[in-house]
């Protein structure tokens, strides 16, 4: 008799055995000074991780230009690399896998001194870009990652280009070609289609560089469609995703890493509540479909149970809790998480000074 899983049911993600659904979600943390891992950062991984627990790191810059906001870590250097290494060993060693996203912020950026507006774009500089990604992909996993999470959402570089932001002078009716990758793999995706030419030129160059070079079997994207950042219709959003998701499926991505739109009024209840509209993109992707926004552990049991979704991300409870999984299974409170301290460079306070449950019983 086939058992119906739950949260905290095993899963087998292409090759990776997980221990349950629970999955740590990339998180900013601003604690990486000089763009290099720190000690700091190793303890904060390590906290978290344990057997079969899947973490995904917080966003890696691709190149120096790529950084956007203070003291975040950099994968475009071999120093950088080395800084990462025994971050990597310190999660390998609790038996946890652990992937790092990568990213560039593009025209969103921290608006301080040091961080001002982005310069405008020449197109002859986009297919560098798509090369950083693929470079900081190859650096991932000499570090030891064990994959990458391309970060194309939230409105940073790959999520405005593929709502056709004005972000310079770039034609974003010209498209970018790997044609030596896509030929190859017989992959009908340079069709000329006004989608595939004009909204997801570079996500789709970015997504088949990084599967290129390190294997489709270690690649996930995340994706946030129902963020708005333009004044792209929701219809047009969606079939902006739905493309790009039949994409990734194609080329045998790991994982989609979807971000849930944003919690609204339930007409029956009057209460705040999940809308869960990602099933057109769950039916088209074959392979790990993994959403993240504004779930709590009986939510989680709810969609995986359903079938909606295979793995569950958290990132502000997981902060808060770094035994979250322990604390789902006991079914006990949650730490609450400061707010006030998600960006502060402090390598100690609202990042490693979140207590245990076995903390906590030593201090009843």
């Amino acid at each position: 008799m086939e058992v119906t899983p739950d949260l905290l049911t095993p899963y087998k993600m292409g090759k990776f055995d997980l221990a349950h659904r629970v999955v740590l979600a990339p998180l900013t943390r601003c604690r990486s000074y000089e763009n290099m891992a720190q000690p700091h950062n190793t303890l904060y991984y390590e906290q978290r991780a344990a057997p079969g627990v899947f973490l995904i790191a917080e966003a890696s810059a691709v190149s120096e230009t790529a950084t956007g906001y203070p003291h975040v870590p950099g994968l475009w250097s071999q120093e950088q690399v080395e800084a990462w290494k025994p971050v990597v060993d310190a999660v390998h060693a609790k038996g946890a896998l652990f992937f790092c996203q990568l990213w560039h912020t593009g025209r969103k950026k921290s608006h301080t001194a040091d961080f001002g507006a982005p310069p405008k774009l020449e197109t002859e500089e986009i297919p560098q870009m798509v090369m950083d990604f693929r470079v900081a992909a190859r650096n991932a996993i000499k570090a030891g990652f064990d994959g990458v999470e391309i970060h194309a959402a939230n409105g940073f570089l790959v999520n405005q280009f593929w709502w056709f932001m004005d972000i310079g002078r770039v034609n974003s009716s010209q498209p970018l070609h790997l044609d030596h990758f896509t030929k190859d793999n017989q992959l009908n995706v340079n069709d000329g289609s006004s989608l595939d030419n004009r909204c997801s030129r570079l996500a789709t160059d970015v997504i088949a560089a990084v599967v290129d070079e390190v294997g489709a079997h270690r690649v996930g994207v995340r994706l946030s469609p129902f963020a708005r950042y333009t004044d792209c219709s929701e219809a047009d959003a969606e079939a902006h995703a739905l493309h790009l998701v039949h994409f990734m499926d194609k080329l045998g991505v790991l994982y989609c890493h979807m971000v849930e739109q944003g919690k609204c009024v339930n007409g029956n209840t009057g209460k705040l509540a999940i809308p869960h509209r990602l099933s057109p993109f769950r039916k088209v992707f074959k392979g790990t479909f993994i959403v993240n926004g504004g779930y709590d552990r009986q939510e989680g049991e709810k969609v995986v149970r359903d079938g909606y979704a295979d793995l569950v991300s958290y990132g502000r409870l997981f902060l808060a809790n770094p035994d979250l999984p322990e604390r789902f299974r006991k079914k006990v409170d949650l730490n609450k998480y400061d707010r006030s301290t998600f960006y502060t460079s402090d390598p100690v306070v609202g990042y490693t000074d979140y207590p245990f449950l076995s903390q906590e019983a030593q201090v009843a």
